[in-house]
């Protein structure tokens, strides 16, 4: 997953330029294009979210904005990739100009875990969880 950090402009709902969006759309569909995109998002500020937090077990809900904003998140792309090399390889080539940050983060897999916590019941209560997901989308 490369994820994109928030900024004072994102915080303050500042679009992109014409030219950047432009950019991202033709780098989008590089992605598209080797296979390796599963998905690719921009976030709302988050004046316009929740913060859902459980202290003593119990759900607190804090409305947006949240402070620092060089902490939360702004958008995403989701890959499928070989390596982390060809992750770092993508997020090299990002179109953002001066100060644009790219956080790369491995998602978990199902082999990442050992068996004690991934029992074969697990295991297949997700692997339908996934056909469902897969059904839904109209991908099967």
């Amino acid at each position: 997953m490369m994820l994109v950090r928030a900024d004072k402009d994102t915080e303050a709902g500042v679009l992109p330029a014409a030219e950047l969006f432009e950019a991202m759309g033709k780098y989008n569909e590089e992605l598209v294009k080797a296979g390796v995109l599963l998905a690719a998002d921009g976030l709302q500020p988050s004046s316009k979210g929740a913060r859902v937090s459980f202290d003593g077990g119990r759900p607190t809900v804090t409305d947006g904005p949240f402070a620092e904003a060089k902490e939360l998140i702004a958008g995403y792309w989701m890959l499928q990739v070989k390596s982390r090399e060809e992750a770092v390889e993508w997020a090299c080539r990002v179109p953002f100009g001066e100060g644009g940050v790219v956080e790369l983060r491995q998602v978990f897999e199902p082999g990442d875990f050992p068996a004690e916590i991934i029992t074969p019941e697990t295991a297949a209560s997700e692997a339908r969880m996934r056909e469902e997901l897969l059904r839904r989308s109209g991908q099967q």
